[in-house]
């Protein structure tokens, strides 16, 4: 059976198409918001390793801070290429607390 953790509660979610990062234990995911559907994947672009976190969202997109990739936040996809995926990871909220299975 799957383990869900604690990400964080429901009111520390970010706004409405932005992007946060979050911490569980030693992993560091990015939580993105876009038009009311909230998603988590890697923090880290395939790229050079940016915070995507620290992105923002455009056209339904995670963009990375540093170089502008763009990321998929329910597939993992990349914009500009399908088959460089980071990792998406399940979510579900319980009594106003968000989990996550890593």
């Amino acid at each position: 059976m799957p383990e869900f953790l604690k990400l964080a509660a429901q009111s520390e979610l970010p706004a409405e198409n932005e992007a946060k990062e979050f911490t569980v234990g030693d992993k560091v995911v990015c939580v993105a918001n876009v038009n009311g559907t909230i998603n988590a994947i890697d923090n880290v672009c395939l790229h050079r390793g940016g915070p995507l976190g620290q992105g923002m969202i455009e056209g339904g997109k995670v963009v990375c801070p540093w170089h502008g990739w763009m990321w998929d936040p329910e597939t993992g996809e990349a914009s500009h290429n399908p088959a460089a995926k980071v990792r998406v990871y399940p979510l579900k909220v319980e009594s106003g607390d968000v989990l996550i299975e890593l």
